[in-house]
């Protein structure tokens, strides 16, 4: 039978990586859409100096080896084994940065009241049941603390019955009364307008922990 981490570590072997400097001539950014050098940065997280952040769906680690550049005690996340190997092959020389192997939920059940910052960029939160991962996430994180997500726009279209892996395609509405649900405050989901060449835009949510 085909587990979550088979599925993951086949995306994982098929991945071409990221590009070694961004338009702006930078080694390490942030980037919440599926278009290069577009929309919001690391801002939306607020101040990072001495703040621990964890990633859910961490990848090769290039989102947030840049946010240990700007004094962050990162922690990355990802079940499929060759993600994280790639991350602290390319990463392990920055200071504030390591990978772990696990799943979102096992890793946020065993760190509770731990980070300040938790975000997922198209990572675990668009894969994971939100009426379990958004409490696990609000648990983790210390009072005051910040979640952060970005993943495609909402779908008409129901997911396979038999799909190992199911897109959380929600609409901003249900998300806000997910993450209110959760104990979050200071909710906003909105849509990041697309490049002038394309069409499909990135849901962006924020919350804070009450």
């Amino acid at each position: 039978m085909t587990s979550p981490t088979d599925v993951w570590e086949r995306f994982a072997r098929k991945a071409t990586p990221r590009r070694a400097t961004n338009a702006a001539g930078a080694d390490t950014w942030l980037n919440w859409t599926q278009y290069p050098d577009h929309g919001p940065d690391e801002s939306v997280l607020g101040p990072l100096a001495g703040k621990r952040v964890v990633e859910l769906g961490s990848g090769a680690g290039a989102n947030l080896a840049h946010l240990a550049t700007l004094g962050a005690d990162c922690v990355g996340v990802d079940i499929a084994p060759t993600r994280t190997a790639t991350a602290n092959h390319t990463w392990a020389n920055r200071p504030g940065v390591r990978f772990v192997t696990a799943d979102a939920l096992d890793h946020l059940d065993t760190h509770p009241n731990t980070y300040d910052i938790a975000y997922s960029i198209f990572g675990a939160v668009w894969f994971t049941d939100p009426r379990v991962l958004l409490p696990a996430i609000h648990r983790a994180l210390r009072p005051g603390g910040t979640l952060a997500f970005s993943h495609l726009p909402p779908s008409s279209t129901p997911p396979p019955a038999d799909r190992v892996i199911t897109q959380q395609h929600l609409p901003p509405q249900q998300w806000t009364n997910l993450l209110d649900s959760a104990g979050f405050t200071r909710i906003a989901v909105e849509f990041i307008p697309p490049p002038a060449t394309h069409r499909t835009g990135t849901l962006l949510g924020r919350a804070t922990r009450r």
